[in-house]
This record gives C-alpha cells, structure tokens and sequence, in this order.
C-alpha cells in the first residue's frame, strides 16, 4: 500500500509549506529579464519540485505550489507598482496591494496544479502528474480571464539557445519538456540510487534542449538591399507625456528624428514607425499633424500609435499614413489590458472612485475586432501589428489571418518603470518571433526599441531611456517554422492524454 502518512514538512503549521515555496519561485524568477540568470532558475525550479515531494498532502501540496508561484510573480512582475506612481498622490498607495493581489492570484494557477498532483501516489508517479498540471496549468494562465502568460517557465531559457525550441513545440511544449526533465532529475534526488538512471534521462534532456536549440540558430542574413526602417523612440515619461508643456516638446522630437539624414550609408528609410499612442490627439483631428509627420517622412511610409474615436467609442491604433492627411489602414488593439485600458465590472469601481490607469477616454478603450495584416506595399510587403502587450500573446500572433512578412509593436514601456519590466517584454517579443520565424520591428516610446531577426536576434536597438532612433535594414523572413503551422492543439492534446495517463497510473501504482 502507498505510504499516505504525513511528512515531517506537513506536520509543521500548515502555512509552512509556503516558506521553502516562495524561496525556490524567487529564485525560478532569476531566470526572466533583466536577471537572465537560467541555471539558478533550473536550480530553483527543481528546489519547487523536491518541496513538492517532500509534502505527502493535499494541502501542504497546495501551500507549495502557492508560495512557489507569490515568490516568483512578486519578483518577477515588480515593475507592476510603476504604473501607480505616475499619479502617486491618488493612486501610489495601491501599488503593493496589486503586487501582491496579482502574484497571490496567479500564484493559485499554480497551486491547483500542485494540489491536483498531490492526489497521485508514489514518488515517480506523482512527479510525473506534478509537470503534467503544471505544464497545463501555463496554457490555463494564457486563457483565462483574456489571459495573462507573462514570464512562463519555459522562458527561463531565453538568454541561452535552448528557446530555439518554441519555434518547433511552442513556448507550451517548451515548459512541459522542462518540467518533465526537472521532475525526472527530481526523481534521482528523491528515489535512491536505483533512481539514477531516470536522472540521467533527464539531465540528457537538459542537454538535448541546449545543444539542439544551438544547431537550430541560423547564420546571420545578408541584408544587402533590403528595405531600410526607421524606428522612432521620443523617451516621453509617462508623467510628462501627457501634460500640455510637453506634449509638443515630445511631438517635435518625433518629427525631428523622423526628418534627420540618414547614417550608416543606409539611404533615406522606406518606413518610420513612431512608438504608441505617438501623436497626442484624436486622429480625427490629426490632419495637420499627419501632413507634419508625413512630409518630415517623405518619401517613406509611416506607421504610428494613435488614438481615435468612432460612435463614442474610444480605440488604442496604429494607423499607415499616406501623403498629408490621408490614413490607409487602421488597425485596432483587440487584447486590452484589464484595469489599464479598461475596467472590468466598471460601474462597481467607479462607485470608489478607481478607474483605469491608461486610458484616456472617460471610459476606456473599445477592443478591436482582432489580429489583421497590413500591407505597406511593394519591397516592405505585410506586417502583422502588435500593440504593447498583445506581443506577449502567442495564441494572438497565431491567429493571424495568413503569414506576414515581419512582426510590427508598437508599445510604450514608460508603464513599466526602468528596471525588470521593459527588458521582460523586449524578451517575450524576441520569443514571438522566434516562434514564427518572422522579424519584428519593434518602436517603444521610452525604449527598448530594436529590430530582432526571425532567429529572435536583437540586430539593432535604442537603449532604454534614452531618446534617440536607428535605422535598419529589415531582416526578410525564414522558412515557416512548425509551431506557426500548428499552435497550440498538438500541446493541448498531449496534454489530455499525460493527464489521463497520470491519473490511470496513480490509480494502479502500489509502493
């Protein structure tokens, strides 16, 4: 019979389980941007899976599972309090509650999956349902409630090779290989000596994932005659991007960067692309300033973040402009940010008083009708654009109607503070396009704004903070990669069937 008696771990009080869960989360965070520290977030990701076996309950199984996920999300998504302190007099006091609410409740994707795998028994058999759950508990993240799949586990691979993979099983199957090779790992640690060789197919698997991610990454392209872009970075603090003394400061910058000659021997750019919400007003009442944008700009096309409004709705966009003020396309964001660009359960909040924090309109933003190509004509071909956070969607980026020649963000990272944030979201843009095999060209207001090749290559960026803009040849596509023909089902198939297989061996094992 299984052995069910608790251990030395669950007879302590019954939060205890938390402690050593949220040592081995921070440490798993190393692994994220700007740390990019990958074999102490290995290490730390084992130290959560040997907590976890350590626990034989259910609830010291949960405890485990919520004080890995409140020590990772509380260090990784620290750059969440910068938003509250643009307006700190009336919102600064909100910024560690939503620390913490936002780490406790992503935290508890983690810990049902913990929970879940605490059902099973024996060591093997319960390490084994432990990277099932966990791996399914991601794509959970990424779903539900519009989703929030920042700084998976498989992204603790982004600084070394081994991300190469996400091109071929996706950033899913990339965690669910990882938290098997940890748990077999685990096993060896946990099961005796008879237990090595299920440690040694694990450590293979680590090195597998590094070495093959290596062989993956392509030479560099020649780039000679390509299409040269401009990539415009104005560094407006959110504080002052705003506010009227500024707002033509920033606006003149822009335009100033747009209109400078060319350097490197490039040639005059066949695009400028201007960062979010660039031009401070209504795009109904932007003829003037789009004729100033576009005659600095001659003969490029440009792109640019703007608002409009349309029925009394309002819409965070990126417009192509044609010659004065003539628009071409119009796309809408469609992912918004909860409690940024709009209020779930608005009325209830406005009744205390807490409205969104980005938005501009009264009510907030208005989510566009999905992803869209653009097609900026002949020689720069199609682009599939992404506004600030939709980038760290893959399902969004997938969903795409056909395949784009390049990834086009525009974003404004002022949100997100100078230290942990901006870097993590350049990462996850390197990763998107590494699943696809699709450059991407990347404007952000404060930076990082940069070019990154199909093989996530940061060819070329302005630094953070700082106002500035580059010009670059843009880099021309690889081939079609597998996980930008499949997505996600193969993962979420795999997936069901582990489960099933979990819960059918946990059912039968004997100890």
């Amino acid at each position: 019979m299984p052995d069910t008696s608790p251990s030395w771990l669950d007879r302590l009080p019954g939060w205890a389980p938390i402690l050593p869960g949220i040592g081995a989360g921070a440490l798993m965070g190393l692994g994220q941007a700007p740390w990019a520290l990958t074999w102490l977030a290995v290490a730390g990701l084992l130290g959560a899976v040997l907590v976890f076996s350590i626990t034989s309950t259910r609830r010291g199984a949960f405890g485990a599972g919520w004080g890995v996920g409140l020590g990772y999300f509380a260090l990784v998504l620290n750059w969440v309090t910068e938003p509250f302190q643009v307006d700190a007099a009336t919102t600064g006091w909100m910024a560690p509650f939503a620390l913490f609410f936002l780490a406790a409740g992503l935290a508890l994707f983690w810990a049902l999956a913990f929970w879940g795998a605490g059902h099973a028994r024996g060591l093997r058999t319960r390490l084994f349902a432990l990277a099932v759950a966990w791996a399914a508990a991601e794509p959970a993240r990424a779903y539900v409630l519009t989703g929030f799949p920042w700084a998976m586990v498989g992204y603790l691979w982004a600084p070394v090779d081994a991300i190469q993979w996400v091109s071929v099983i996706g950033p899913h199957g990339l965690n669910l290989v990882t938290l098997l090779a940890v748990s077999l790992i685990a096993i060896a640690l946990r099961g005796g000596r008879r237990a090595w060789v299920t440690g040694g197919v694990g450590v293979a698997t680590v090195v597998a994932l590094v070495w093959g991610g290596a062989a993956m990454v392509p030479p560099l392209q020649d780039l000679t005659g390509r299409p040269v872009v401009r990539l415009v970075q104005p560094n407006a603090p959110q504080h002052q991007k705003w506010d009227r003394a500024f707002v033509p400061i920033f606006f003149e910058r822009q335009v100033d960067f747009t209109a400078a000659p060319s350097h490197d021997g490039l040639g005059r750019p066949d695009l400028v692309v201007w960062p979010e919400t660039a031009v401070p007003m209504l795009l109904d009442n932007a003829d003037e300033a789009l004729g100033i944008i576009t005659e600095a700009a001659f003969p490029a096309r440009v792109v640019l973040g703007i608002q409009r409004e349309e029925d009394g709705a309002w819409y965070n966009s990126l417009v192509l402009a044609g010659q004065g003020p003539d628009v071409v396309q119009v796309y809408d964001k469609h992912h918004l940010v909860p409690f940024g660009e709009y209020m779930p359960a608005a009325a209830l909040f406005r009744h205390v008083g807490v409205g969104g924090l980005a938005q501009r309109a009264e009510g907030g933003y208005t989510a566009g009708p999905g992803p869209q190509i653009i097609d900026l004509g002949e020689g720069l071909g199609r682009a599939l654009p992404l506004i600030c956070y939709e980038a760290v969607f893959p399902q969004d980026v997938h969903n795409a109607p056909g395949r784009a020649d390049f990834l086009l963000q525009i974003t404004n990272d002022a949100w997100f503070g100078q230290v942990s944030g901006p870097y993590q979201h350049l990462s996850q843009s390197r990763i998107r396009a590494i699943e696809q095999g699709l450059p991407m060209l990347r404007a952000a207001n404060t930076g990082v704004s940069a070019v990154i090749d199909g093989s996530g290559r940061v060819l070329d960026s302005v630094p953070l903070g700082e106002a500035g803009y580059l010009d670059t040849p843009l880099p021309p596509p690889l081939r079609v990669t597998p996980y930008s023909r499949t997505g996600d089902l193969p993962l979420l198939i795999a997936l069901f069937f582990l489960g099933c297989a979990a819960f059918y061996i946990s059912r039968r094992v004997s100890d």
